[in-house]
């Protein structure tokens, strides 16, 4: 998680996925038990204090990019318990922190937050182990976001156009 301090962000705290279903790539289609991979803003709207999974907010999944493309599913979820057939599974005290990080933020004015979803950390190095995977070029186009963000330890806007994520420069 991070938290923005002045103009840039610093990482705030790291937590562990306790785990996700399915294996690399992104979800596609309804029921193929994929964890999400993109860009997610989350609104407001999108936290739930009922979740039978203790806490959870909705990732807003499919965004413009799976849209474009025709991807299928909803409700895909970051939340406690540690099960998963297509959402991010927290454990319980983790979800417990971010929520209450998530829901402050809203309480203070701020009208979304970004969630950056990646298969693995996209350095160079390790993206190249990819390279023969299906999904190594969709993977290259995330880094971009990547390393963005890397660089300038600012999240950056992100669409989607001609098929592809484009980025530019973030508040």
């Amino acid at each position: 998680m991070w938290v923005k301090s002045g103009e840039e962000y610093e990482l705030f705290k790291t937590y562990e996925i306790c785990t996700f279903s399915g294996s690399l790539g992104p979800k596609t289609r309804k029921g193929d038990n994929q964890a999400p991979e993109g860009f997610y803003f989350v609104k407001p709207g999108s936290l739930n204090p009922w979740s039978s999974y203790h806490l959870s907010f909705n990732l807003g999944y499919p965004n413009s990019y799976e849209r474009l493309h025709g991807f299928t599913g909803s409700a895909l979820m970051v939340h406690g318990k540690c099960v998963s057939i297509g959402s991010y599974a927290m454990t319980d005290r983790y979800i417990n922190e971010i929520y209450a990080m998530a829901q402050g933020a809203f309480e203070s004015g701020q009208p979304f937050f970004r969630v950056h979803a990646f298969p693995f950390r996209l350095e160079s190095e390790v993206l190249e182990k990819y390279k023969n995977n299906r999904w190594y070029s969709f993977w290259k186009n995330l880094k971009e976001g990547y390393d963005h963000f890397a660089k300038h330890k600012v999240p950056p806007n992100v669409d989607s156009e001609k098929g592809r994520y484009v980025f530019s420069a973030g508040t």
